[in-house]
C-alpha cells in the first residue's frame, strides 16, 4: 500500500501519524494541509491504493517556480524526523463501499511500521449537537483503550472534554448508547477497527457547519498544539510573533475557486 519516493521506507517507528478524516467541511484535510505547510514538511511516499477516486495534480505546497510543477497524488505522506511527526494527506472521496477495506489496510500498514501512535482529525456535524453539546467548547476528543497512560494523563490535564455517548437511536432516549459522529466520514471506522486491533488512537474533533472552514481547521491545529505543541504557542505579548502563526499553503488561494471573470463586467 505505502510506496516510498526513495529506494527504501524509512524507519517510522516511534514516530506519531497525523492524519484527517474526509468528513464535513474538509476540517481534518485543511489542518493537515496546515501542519505540513508550516513546518516545511518533505514528502517520503504516497499510499497505491483502489478505495480513494484517483487524482492528480500540481504541488499544493509550492513555495516558487521551481517546484510548482511537482505532481501530488489523492494519498501522501510527509515526514518531519526531528518532532518524530508523520503526515498523512488525503485528497479525494472514496469510492462506495470501499471506505472500510481502506481502514484495515491502513491499521496494517500502522502496526507493521510501528508507530508510537495515530492523531485523527476530523469534524462533524453541529446541527447534531444536543442540548448539552451546543454549550461550551465545539471540540471534542476520544482516545483507544490501548492509548498509553501518560497520553492518558496529559489529555485529560488539559480540561477537554470527552466526546459523549448519545442513544443509538436518537428519537428513542433509551436506547443503547454508542459513540456517533455523523459527518466524521471514516473516523468512526478507525477508532472502532483500532479498539479491537489494539492500535493506540487518539481522534481530535470538532462540530462544524459546511462552508468557509478555513478558520474552523486553524481551531483545530490550535486544539492539537495544546497538546503536542508543535509549534510555539502565540503569545500576545511578544509583538515579533505572528497573529497567526500557522502557514496557509499557496493552493489555498483557489480554494474558493479563481474568481468571477472580468468580463462579465
Amino acid at each position: 500500500m505505502f510506496v516510498p519516493c526513495g529506494d527504501s521506507a524509512p524507519d517510522l517507528s516511534g514516530f506519531t501519524l497525523l492524519m484527517p478524516a474526509v468528513s464535513v467541511g474538509n476540517v481534518g484535510q485543511l489542518a493537515i494541509d496546515l501542519i505540513i505547510s508550516t513546518l516545511d514538511m518533505c514528502k517520503i511516499g504516497y499510499f497505491y491504493t483502489d478505495c480513494l477516486v484517483p487524482m492528480v495534480g500540481n504541488n499544493p505546497y509550492a513555495t516558487a517556480e521551481e517546484n510548482s510543477t511537482e505532481l501530488s497524488t489523492n494519498t501522501e505522506v510527509y515526514l518531519l524526523p526531528s518532532k518524530k511527526l508523520v503526515a498523512l494527506q488525503l485528497r479525494s472521496i472514496f469510492i462506495k463501499f470501499k471506505s472500510k477495506s481502506f481502514c484495515e489496510k491502513l491499521l496494517s500498514w500502522v502496526k507493521s511500521s510501528n508507530f508510537a501512535q495515530v492523531v485523527v482529525l476530523s469534524s462533524s456535524h453541529s446541527y447534531h449537537c444536543n442540548d448539552l453539546q451546543l454549550g461550551g467548547t465545539p471540540f471534542r476528543y476520544l482516545y483507544t483503550p490501548s492509548t498509553k497512560k501518560n497520553v492518558q494523563n496529559k489529555i485529560k490535564s488539559l480540561n477537554w472534554t470527552e466526546m459523549e455517548r448519545s442513544p443509538s437511536i436518537p428519537e428513542i432516549d433509551d436506547s443503547e448508547c454508542c459513540i456517533r459522529i455523523p459527518g466524521g466520514g471514516i473516523t468512526k471506522t478507525l477508532y472502532d477497527e483500532s479498539c479491537s486491533k489494539e492500535i493506540p488512537m487518539v481522534i481530535l474533533l470538532k462540530f462544524v457547519s459546511e462552508g468557509d472552514n478555513i478558520p474552523d481547521a486553524l481551531g483545530l491545529v490550535e486544539y492539537l498544539n495544546e497538546w503536542l505543541h508543535i509549534i510555539k504557542p502565540c503569545s500576545k505579548d511578544d509583538p515579533t510573533t505572528s497573529a497567526v502563526p500557522w502557514k496557509m499553503p499557496s493552493s489555498w488561494r483557489l480554494l474558493f475557486g479563481s474568481g468571477l471573470p472580468p468580463a462579465l463586467f
